[in-house]
């Protein structure tokens, strides 16, 4: 499962979020705000791209690193 961990107002999460688009993904969309758990590990970390579980990307997102890193 492809996961973007992002908080509204966070120019980094949309930009990261136009990059999966445009590679053809959607991913779930998960409100670092409003979950404990996911404010406790990313808070300060958003935009986290998470592929099953596992954080892929972070921050500043790469299209073309996010990219090789999807299809490895």
């Amino acid at each position: 499962m492809l996961e973007l961990v992002t908080r509204a107002g966070c120019h980094l999460c949309d930009e990261a979020e136009v990059a999966l688009r445009e590679l053809g993904l959607e991913p779930v969309l998960r409100d670092v705000d409003a979950d404990q758990e996911l404010s406790a590990l990313y808070d300060f970390r958003v935009p986290v791209v998470l592929l099953d579980g596992q954080v892929v990307a972070e921050g500043r997102v790469d299209p073309e690193r996010l990219r090789r890193v999807l299809r490895a």
